[in-house]
């Protein structure tokens, strides 16, 4: 198939053609500042729709093929994807300038692709998603909520399964196309926790076809972990098991982010004589395969960190180690039970003897 050439697009061998007058990325950063600014690039699987003012009876919708290609009137096979609709418009204005002797055009688009992200880092379910306008999206242990209009990245992010609890949502990487060819990439940061706690909807941008969200891992959980378990960007719930020496051992379902010290709490608390608060366990299953063990102390006065009062994620197991009175206690119950027996046998048959 023949692509036509042009200012914008591909070369008739299929070379790439640079956009003329583009700068170097470092500073197309400074030339599209704003996210919300970023103007729609056309891709495979748009429908635009020609209008031609001078000849009408050549106007019609126009299909973009896998190869970003259309089929343009008394022109041909013209390759737009990666344009945006301004530039698409004066291409194919310019084309048809030597077939027309008005070739004034309007280009809309009537139905757009799906918009096709990716998501990748601290979610619960990374990977590559497709939004469309009308969508039912749901967080890990919470229930689906259905979504209307423009997608956002919350909203990838809740397709994804929402955060996990080593995410930092301060800084959250945003990568998007820039129009022309070759590709060109901008990024930015947003800071989902002032969306979230401050309601600045500025970092929650409308997404683009081809953009990637990426969530790194924090090394400290942030201090207002427990106010983002309320939120709808986290999983609702999970499931941890709690073991040994407290009151209530079992199965427990909790709030996401619940540190290790309220789990406990909610468990009944430590046995009276026969917990050891300075043995505390926590058992990890990691995504990998392996698990990880590692000890804490029950201090109530400790707030919420790695390093001494972690918050539990899905499928944790939370054992309380025994005092040293409790393995003494059983160790004597072990010992005697069996001489308890045997001593009946003796006292029975003492009595028949006699």
């Amino acid at each position: 198939m023949l692509l036509v050439s042009g200012p914008f697009g591909l070369a008739a061998s299929g070379q790439e053609v640079v956009l003329p007058n583009v700068p170097p990325e470092r500073e197309l950063q400074a030339q599209y500042p704003s996210l919300q600014d970023d103007v729609y690039i056309i891709g495979p699987g748009d429908l635009l729709e020609l209008k031609l003012f001078g000849a009408p009876d050549l106007s019609g919708t126009l299909e973009v093929l896998n190869d970003g290609s259309v089929s343009l009137p008394l022109v041909g096979s013209v390759r737009l994807s990666g344009l945006t609709i301004q530039q698409a418009s004066l291409w194919a204005q310019q084309l048809l300038g030597d077939q027309l002797l008005r070739p004034e055009l309007q280009l809309l688009i009537v139905k757009p692709r799906p918009i096709r992200v990716t998501v990748v880092g601290a979610v619960e379910r990374p990977g590559l998603y497709s939004l469309t306008t009308r969508e039912t999206t749901q967080t890990e242990g919470a229930p689906a909520l259905s979504m209307s209009g423009l997608p956002t990245v919350v909203d990838a992010i809740q397709k994804a399964g929402g955060i996990s609890q080593q995410a930092n949502l301060r800084v959250v990487q945003l990568q998007r196309r820039l129009p022309g060819t070759p590709f060109r990439y901008k990024r930015t940061h947003l800071n989902l926790l002032d969306l979230v706690l401050k309601g600045d909807q500025q970092q929650n941008p409308f997404l683009f076809d081809g953009d990637m969200i990426r969530l790194d891992r924090a090394e400290e959980p942030p201090s207002e972990a427990i106010e983002l378990a309320a939120a709808n960007l986290s999983p609702k719930m999970i499931e941890v098991n709690l073991i040994g020496e407290v009151n209530s051992p079992g199965r427990l379902e909790l709030m996401a982010n619940t540190p290790l010290v309220q789990a406990i709490l909610a468990a009944g608390g430590l046995k009276d004589w026969r917990a050891n608060g300075g043995n505390v366990e926590l058992v990890r299953i990691n995504r990998n395969g392996t698990a990880t063990l590692k000890r804490f102390r029950f201090d109530m006065s400790q707030g919420v960190s790695n390093a001494s009062n972690p918050p539990l994620r899905q499928g944790d197991t939370v054992r309380v180690g025994r005092s040293l009175m409790a393995k003494g206690s059983d160790a004597i119950g072990a010992v005697s039970q069996p001489l308890t027996g045997l001593v009946t046998i003796w006292t029975l048959l003492d009595l028949v003897n006699r």
